[in-house]
């Protein structure tokens, strides 16, 4: 990303019109073309502006994301578990960041433009001998969190990638574990029915679509960085003890 980008990402009203564009684009395909149930924002109504990570199961690249935005906004405007008409565009909350990889953004013209709402891109992985390899966030990536993470909140995928029950990266953790965070996790599922793994295109319509807050996790911060993982991982309902319960978790042939 060009600095002049980075720099602008930052600036309020910037955000506010990335917002309004993909805001009005996006409504739609949340709340008319599919279904969108929410639960639990009076979760999230009244937290701090600053040190505040969600933290979520992935099943799309943009869906997912967009989506938190609009109910960040709505709650903005006193709507508990509902959107309603998009009249919070016109004063949207901004004070938000959202991880995600650094290769993504770089992919299209609407990706370069989404990464100015406050995207903070982080490189997940490296190749070997043509095979991708797993790894945990660069000690730049993380300090790049960390300072979105002081005075706004932050969105955060865990496991990086879209794909159900993969393992997570141990980044989140050490972030957690450092900064004391309010941890919020998010359940969100239908996305995968809905959506192209880009979460731009639609594959079916009049889908379901969930998006569950929990109570902030109430964490020892004094504990190894592999139980608050553990933890986590609990909260967003990706870990192995959820893998073997209920088939609204597997992507079958015909949803495929």
């Amino acid at each position: 990303m060009s600095q002049l980008a980075e720099k602008l990402k930052h600036v309020r009203i910037v955000r506010a019109i990335v917002y309004a564009i993909v805001g009005v684009v996006s409504y739609p395909m949340l709340a008319i073309v599919n279904k969108l149930r929410i639960e639990g924002t009076e979760n999230i109504e009244n937290l701090p502006k600053g040190n505040v990570l969600f933290v979520s199961n992935h099943q799309t690249y943009f869906a997912d994301v967009i989506t938190f935005l609009h109910i960040f906004c709505a709650v903005k405007w006193h709507r508990r578990n509902k959107l309603g008409a998009p009249f919070y565009l016109l004063n949207p909350f901004t004070n938000v960041y959202y991880v995600a990889a650094e290769e993504t953004m770089k992919g299209s013209f609407i990706s370069r433009l989404f990464t100015l709402a406050g995207a903070l891109t982080v490189k997940r992985t490296w190749r070997a001998q043509g095979t991708e390899v797993r790894r945990g966030l660069d000690p730049s990536d993380t300090r790049k969190i960390e300072r979105a993470l002081s005075s706004s909140w932050v969105i955060t995928f865990p496991q990086g990638t879209t794909k159900p029950f993969a393992p997570a990266r141990k980044g989140t953790a050490y972030i957690i574990k450092n900064h004391h965070p309010i941890v919020v996790p998010v359940v969100i599922n239908g996305f995968w029915r809905a959506f192209n793994k880009k979460g731009l295109v639609f594959k079916k319509k009049g889908i379901q679509l969930s998006v569950r807050f929990k109570a902030p996790l109430v964490i020892d911060y004094t504990q190894p960085v592999d139980v608050i993982l553990e933890q986590v991982m609990d909260s967003i309902e990706q870990s192995k003890k959820f893998m073997l319960k209920g088939k609204h978790h597997a992507i079958t042939a015909q949803d495929k």
